[in-house]
Formats: structure tokens, C-alpha cells, sequence
């Protein structure tokens, strides 16, 4: 197969632990062509969306762990399937490149995960398509209803709708310090529309990762632990990663979205789960990949190319 990967810069990554670097370094074990491009590279002309794309050859090295071909303007529907893995923010560029990529698609290409899948799913709001597995969640700009939620809980947290690795996510506890400035500061003065979620004190036992890969359930998650006081236990705030079986209750709920969002055209989705709850459905740039294979031996990129293949 010819494989495009849509992705951040190369340079950055971090072969170690990067899950896109771990599912080109397994199609190109099987004999697959890796090419790469970025959202900037992409254009619509002549009535058709092209972009100018780089062939890869890995070279199993840490660091110096590729070569690129000279890039060449290509037609997206040359190759067998396009694997969107551009991280967030998931801003208005992240809109026009899903956009691109349903123009893309009107023409013949595969692209995973299908874009308005990404664009009608929002990360963090799309818990609310499944409030059997989620804990007690506003989503609101309004003041008032904001502190009538924490009067309620006593304990919340309060994060915006757009953000990732854990960015802009306060803990607001029963005494409801800072929690008019939180409010200001989330909302814009009432501009902008957030979250609120009753605190789960499990989460000192970890925000645990459950990957879904074509409507099959990973069989091991990885438990983000927050460190010291942080209560965030995202990787990128410092969180130390865990794997770990799936509980009975993490497989009910995997077992119960799974197959929904896949024929949504979603192959690739991370759900978070801290004790018992869903508090987030990943669907633009899934990752632990890495860490559950090194701490189990579960090869999550294998699944994940097995599906492509399938899918071609």
C-alpha cells in the first residue's frame, strides 16, 4: 500500500514514545511506502485538492529515523489511504483541513480518520452522545449556571473545549477560591463556551486511556497518573503512564461506544475514563501506542495497520 500520513512537523518527533512514528515504523516493516505531509502542504486547484508530499524511508535510528524523497505534488486520491494525525488545536486551520480532506474524499480518497467524523466529534463535548458512561457535566458560558453547578458538586473541574494535554483545566474545591476568575478567565467574560465536570477523586489512581481501532477494544489502557499536587494527569503535564488491564467497566463502556463510532468512519479513537466515568472521546491525533507496547508487549500499531489493511 501507499500510506500518507498527514502530521506535525518530523523533526519533532519523539521516536520513543511517538504513536504516528510507531504505526509508519510498522507498515513499513510490511513492505508499505510511507509518505508524509502537513495540513500546510495541502491546496485546492483546478477543481481538485492536491499537496506537496514527501516519500519516507525509515532508518531505524533514534533520532536521524528518516530520509525524505524530494517532495512532489500529489493528488490525495494516488494513495491507498491518508491517516490523519494532525495534534490539536483544534483551531479554524484544523476546520479548513478537514474541509480540504472531504473535497479530497468526493474524488476517491481513504482518509482515516474520515474528516467530519473529526469535525462533528469535539473531544471533549462529544461525551455527551453517551451520559450512561459520563459523571455530572455542564457545558455552558453562562456565570450563573456555572456557579449554581459548583454549588451543586462542591468539587469541579472546569476546562475549555478546544485544548489538549491537559491545558487550561482547573480544579475549583468546596471553599470556591479563584473560582469568579477561573469563570472570567475560561468564558472570556461570557464569550466562550466550557466545561464542567464533577471531580473524580479517582483520578490519583490515574485518567486512563482506552484506545478503540476499528470497533475492536484494546485490551490494556495506560493510566496517566498525576504527580505530586497536579491534578492533571496528562502525559504532557507530567503524568507518569501506567499500563494496564481494562476493568470490567472500562470494557463496558469500550464495548458499548466502540462499534457506534466506528460506523461514524472514527477507525482511531482515545477515550479517557477516570473511575468508572468517560470524560473524553479523542478522535483527532490518538496516542499511547508506545507506552502499552513497551509495558505489555500489546503491539497497538499492528492493530491499527491491520485495520488500514482491511480498510484497502
Amino acid at each position: 500500500m501507499k500510506i500518507a500520513f498527514i502530521a506535525d512537523p518530523l523533526d519533532g518527533f519523539k521516536t520513543y514514545k511517538d504513536s504516528t512514528f510507531a504505526m509508519m515504523a510498522e507498515a513499513a516493516g510490511r513492505g508499505h511506502e510511507i509518505h508524509a505531509f502537513e495540513p500546510r502542504d495541502m491546496a485546492f486547484s483546478g477543481g481538485a485538492v492536491t499537496a506537496n508530499v514527501a516519500q519516507l524511508t525509515l532508518t531505524g535510528e533514534a533520532q536521524d529515523w528518516y530520509r525524505a524523497a524530494p517532495r512532489q505534488a500529489r493528488a490525495l486520491n494516488e494513495f491507498d489511504i491518508v491517516v490523519m494525525r494532525k495534534d490539536p488545536p483544534f483551531d479554524m486551520e484544523y476546520v479548513y483541513t478537514t474541509y480540504l480532506l472531504e473535497l479530497a474524499e468526493r474524488d476517491g480518497a481513504r482518509i482515516v480518520n474520515k474528516p467530519a467524523a473529526i469535525r462533528d466529534h469535539n473531544e471533549k463535548l462529544a461525551i455527551a452522545l453517551f451520559p450512561q458512561y459520563t459523571a455530572p457535566t455542564l457545558v455552558t458560558s453562562d456565570d450563573a449556571r456555572l456557579r449554581a453547578f459548583h454549588e451543586e458538586h462542591r468539587d469541579i473541574i472546569l476546562k475549555p473545549l478546544d485544548g489538549m494535554g491537559g491545558t487550561g483545566v482547573f480544579r475549583i474545591r468546596d471553599d470556591a477560591m479563584n473560582l469568579g476568575v477561573v469563570i472570567e478567565t475560561l468564558t472570556a467574560n461570557g464569550r466562550q463556551t466550557i466545561m464542567a465536570q464533577r471531580y473524580i477523586p479517582e483520578i490519583v489512581k490515574g485518567d486512563k486511556r482506552i484506545l478503540l481501532i476499528d470497533g475492536a477494544v484494546v485490551p490494556f489502557s495506560l493510566a496517566r497518573i498525576p504527580q505530586g499536587t497536579e491534578v492533571r494527569g496528562n502525559l504532557a503535564a507530567g503524568g507518569v503512564g501506567v499500563a494496564q488491564p481494562l476493568t470490567e467497566r472500562d470494557l463496558e463502556i469500550a464495548h458499548g461506544i466502540a462499534p457506534i463510532l466506528a460506523a461514524r468512519g472514527l477507525m482511531l479513537v482515545g477515550l479517557d475514563v477516570i473511575g468508572g466515568y468517560m470524560t473524553e472521546i479523542n478522535v483527532t491525533s490518538p496516542t499511547c501506542f508506545q507506552e502499552i507496547r513497551q509495558q505489555t508487549g500489546c503491539n497497538v500499531a499492528a492493530m491499527f495497520v491491520d485495520a488500514l489493511e482491511r480498510a484497502v
